[in-house]
């Protein structure tokens, strides 16, 4: 097996995922993950595909991910992951799909509108 390379996306974030046989290391933006992400939630958001899979230290991640914030990103380089996963090895996705990792979030920022004062919130209305 060679390098597999993946796309995750959400919200504004997209994460550019490289996975190869190695000893578990995850390089984010040329930055450890445990110094890329400073909370351990986000590390352990990062790690779930494989915990799941029982693939831990048995591979090496590189990542260049770029847009929104750092759980927009978190969530970007998990399913970019998932989805190598998947490709390595066919069985994992039974393993991965009911967690819903292999699951694109669509929920977006809604846009602004002309004429209000956000996305649903109007200017304020004065009768007389």
């Amino acid at each position: 097996m060679s390098i597999v390379h993946k796309i995750g996306r959400r919200k504004t974030s997209v994460a550019r995922v490289y996975v190869r046989p190695g000893s578990g290391v995850i390089t984010i933006n040329k930055k450890d993950s445990k110094e890329y992400f400073g909370t351990d939630v986000l590390v352990y958001k990062v790690n779930q595909p494989f915990l799941l899979t029982e693939s831990v230290g048995q591979y090496d991640v590189t990542v260049n991910v770029f847009g929104g914030g750092i759980t927009g990103q978190a969530e970007a380089i998990r399913l970019a992951i998932s989805r190598a996963m998947c490709e390595i090895n066919e069985e994992n996705r039974l393993l991965l799909k009911p967690h819903g990792l292999l699951t694109r979030d669509a929920r977006m920022v809604e846009r602004k509108k002309p004429g209000q004062k956000k996305a649903r919130k109007k200017f304020q209305f004065s009768k007389r």
